[in-house]
């Protein structure tokens, strides 16, 4: 596959006329993004145009979740971030609330195995300490069981919002600085970005959002300063490995340059 050729586009925002096997062989052969983080938006349309309840559509979703850990397996992508439940989330009625906390409690128990076969390791952002108890010991002892896999990074924001996590970490750095153990004159950007949920992953390559909202909803702010952002008109439900692809493929056509002039970035081999 050409990976500089146009192609045509539906109504949704998907290349027409090239199959997923030739998607496939051109993203292979072109620079992967080392983390890619998604906002899993649409799951309540996606029902809603089918006359189905919400769950039905964050049942659907699973799906989703699954074909893209494993395209991101398959790839060997390192780091893999899902917005899987954010602090304003909270708000919706109780009812949606519980079954997203059932389902997020049927999909762990059932999917530790494979994340154990495929080494891949899981964790979570956010204030997960405001999930029912249940969620919460569940979420650990996969978090345990998976803690030595080596091969990639999923992890779930969950109760999680981007403006309260630069707030917790301000709040953790405070506390440090009151107990002398860093100085306020020294903090700088890699300084303050070590109290991050994040501080121990690379800063996304890649943000896909689906359901054709074109804005990041207090997710990841710190973190995606420079991350290359890929907007879909796809509801989550309805994204497959092909329309993962095609946004590897979308990435791989940009020039990443970090404030730098191309010159530059060819004088570094970039």
């Amino acid at each position: 596959m050409d990976n500089t050729k146009d192609y045509d586009m539906d109504s949704n925002g998907r290349k027409t006329g090239v199959s997923e096997n030739e998607l496939l062989e051109g993203v292979k052969k072109g620079p992967l993004p080392r983390h890619v983080a998604i906002i899993m938006d649409g799951n309540g349309r996606w029902a809603e145009q089918r006359f189905l309840p919400r769950v039905a559509g964050h049942r659907e979703g699973i799906h989703s979740v699954r074909e893209v850990i494993s395209l991101a397996r398959e790839l060997k992508i390192g780091f893999l971030t899902i917005y899987a439940f954010s602090l304003e989330n909270w708000r919706r009625p109780q009812d949606e609330i519980d079954e997203l906390m059932t389902l997020l409690e049927t999909y762990l128990t059932r999917e530790v195995k494979t994340l154990m076969e495929h080494q891949i390791r899981f964790r979570t952002i956010g204030r997960t300490e405001q999930l029912p108890n249940s969620v919460t010991r569940l979420i650990r002892k996969v978090e345990q069981q998976t803690v030595q896999n080596k091969e990639m990074i999923l992890t779930a924001a969950l109760s999680y919002g981007g403006r309260a996590e630069i707030v917790d970490a301000a709040a953790r750095m405070a506390k440090d600085i009151e107990a002398g153990q860093i100085s306020a004159e020294k903090i700088d950007e890699a300084i303050f970005a070590r109290y991050l949920y994040t501080a121990d992953l690379p800063e996304p390559d890649l943000m896909i959002r689906t359901s054709g909202e074109t804005r990041i909803s207090n997710f990841l702010l710190w973190q995606l300063a420079y991350t290359e952002l890929y907007f879909t008109k796809i509801l989550w439900p309805d994204f497959r490995r092909k329309d993962f692809l095609l946004a590897l493929h979308d990435y791989q056509q940009r020039e990443r340059r970090f404030g730098l002039v191309r010159e530059q970035i060819r004088r570094e081999g970039g």
